[in-house]
């Protein structure tokens, strides 16, 4: 669990925690996700 919250922090958008709103929050770090998941 501790790696994947470390790789998800590589992510800009989810480690700055830019977006004001907790759906588009939610959405950015369901993509980044799908991208961890999804990497070779």
């Amino acid at each position: 669990m501790e790696r994947t919250i470390n790789a998800l922090k590589n992510f800009r958008a989810v480690a700055t925690r830019f977006d004001k709103r907790a759906y588009v929050l939610h959405g950015t770090v369901t993509l980044a996700s799908i991208r961890l998941w999804l990497r070779p």
